[in-house]
């Protein structure tokens, strides 16, 4: 990206304390961008001074700009369908790609490959790569001047010795907080160090890196059997869909490839899953039935209890018993991040609090979607689950909703007080559906737990699972990877080389 090079050229420029800033620099195409770098290296040859600058308030003969904090679901679906002819979009996210998450689990043992779930910003919304005076910038929101329409931002440059990071500020007319959320651990000592979360794609490659290592120094000369076993022990902790999913993936690749390709120690690998309650609480009793009878089968082992202690060879349960394990993930859902609790305004259940158009009601101009937000109580409604079809929904709709502003001349900062909305989001839910593997899954279409609906198990809702997420796929590039995928480990097996 070109404002990636030039932050990398003022950084060494700063290293070697020259005077290459008095030179002529080459002009972007951006005179913005341009004056954003300029006000970046003032701040780093003067940080003492505290004044950062960033990109200014837009004038009234410009586009209107939306912010756009996140890039989830719910910030990249608002992003795809956003009028860029009536605003410019910046978006703000640590990282610079979407991930479809219901299909992670499978990139663990090699189902899927890295890419067929990472969609980047570029492609989702083109104008943040080839509009003048829209950008993707890799940074954390610290935050928010609410009243002065403006956010505090630091880069990402964790892992990159060459730079700093760099504080800026980006004005915005309209602000769209979709920063997610966080995984709960229940403040457990030991989980953040000890256990792999799995959310992102290189939470994915390191439980890839950590089944392979294991499966390598378990077949080594002199490891006794009982570090075997815990080497090759396997613990999920969540029985949501995500840690059922992940389990059905782990007990599939060890039926069918461990078995032929680790004969030495094929005895030794194991998997459990530890749930507090019941698996997938939120499905249809006779489906939960199913999948309990299916994970067994297959050789997962379900274990009722309470992690107590997280430490780095084993866990302890609330009943004193000891878990030892050589892979630890943990799946028990999320909550507020730091940066939603650091924000004074009203919550939710700890989420941004919203109204029936997805407003913060509190501040001008600024949304909330996704698991980051809830519908405040004077609103009469539920808060609503943290799942991809809600934050889906949502940044579908305030899409249309802020292009309909805009065109009625209320995209600039306090220009919309008396613009009609229109009809206040509603949210329909259209069912559940989660994989156990051995080539079946559970279909739940009934809209709430209590309502009655369509349930279905076995191979025909796997069919109807995997056929559903690759409609999703955002791009036709990431359908086909996907299917090529599919169909390879159908015909050949899982690529184990690359596990």
């Amino acid at each position: 990206m070109p404002w990636l090079k030039n932050l990398i050229k003022i950084s060494k420029t700063i290293s070697n304390q020259s005077s290459a800033y008095n030179k002529s620099i080459t002009p972007l195409a951006s005179p913005l961008l341009t004056q954003f770098l300029q006000f970046t290296k003032q701040y780093s040859t003067n940080h003492h001074h505290h004044h950062v600058v960033g990109l200014e308030a837009t004038k009234s003969d410009q586009k209107p700009r939306i912010v756009v904090l996140g890039s989830g679901w719910a910030g990249c679906r608002l992003m795809k369908d956003i009028d860029t002819n009536i605003y410019d979009v910046v978006c703000v996210s640590p990282r610079n790609h979407m991930v479809f998450t219901p299909l992670l689990a499978s990139t663990c043992v090699g189902t899927l490959e890295f890419r067929s779930v990472a969609e980047p910003i570029g492609r989702i919304q083109p104008a943040v790569s080839t509009q003048p005076t829209s950008f993707f910038f890799l940074a954390n929101c610290n935050a928010i001047d609410f009243d002065n329409h403006m956010i505090q931002c630091q880069t990402v440059t964790e892992g990159v010795e060459t730079l700093e990071p760099w504080n800026f500020n980006v004005s915005y007319d309209k602000l769209v907080i979709a920063s997610g959320a966080h995984a709960l651990t229940f403040g457990i000592k030991g989980v953040n160090e000890h256990a792999t979360f799995l959310r992102e794609v290189h939470h994915a490659q390191e439980i890839r890196r950590k089944l392979l290592l294991n499966l390598m120094l378990s077949d080594v000369p002199g490891v006794s059997e009982e570090e075997k076993r815990r080497l090759l022990h396997c613990v999920v902790v969540g029985g949501g869909p995500t840690g059922v999913e992940f389990s059905g993936e782990l007990s599939d690749f060890i039926l069918k490839d461990v078995h032929q390709r680790y004969a030495h120690v094929k005895d030794y690998i194991h998997v459990t899953l530890i749930e507090a309650n019941e698996i997938l609480s939120s499905f249809d009793d006779r489906l939960r039935v199913y999948a309990t009878k299916q994970l067994t089968k297959s050789g997962v082992r379900l274990v009722r209890g309470l992690v107590q202690d997280v430490q780095p060879e084993k866990i302890i349960l609330s009943d004193g018993t000891n878990v030892p394990y050589g892979l630890l993930v943990w799946s028990t859902g999320v909550g507020p991040s730091p940066f939603v609790n650091s924000l004074d305004i009203p919550k939710a259940k700890g989420r941004i609090g919203i109204d029936e158009w997805l407003r913060v009601p509190s501040v001008q101009d600024v949304y909330s979607i996704g698991d980051c937000s809830g519908f405040l109580e004077s609103t009469g409604r539920q808060v609503l689950p943290a799942l991809a079809q809600v934050a889906e929904r949502q940044g579908k709709y305030l899409a249309s909703l802020l292009n309909k502003v805009g065109k009625e001349g209320g995209g600039h900062a306090n220009c919309a007080q008396n613009i009609n909305l229109g009809d206040p989001f509603v949210y329909k839910h259209l069912g559940s559906m989660a994989t156990i593997g051995r080539y079946k899954a559970l279909v739940d279409l009934r809209e709430s737990k209590e309502a009655k609906g369509v349930s279905l198990a076995g191979f025909t809702s796997f069919f109807v699972w995997r056929s559903a997420y690759l409609t999703r796929v955002v791009s036709w590039r990431n359908k086909i990877y996907v299917l090529i995928n599919w169909l390879t480990t159908l015909v050949f097996g899982r690529d184990i080389s690359r596990i």
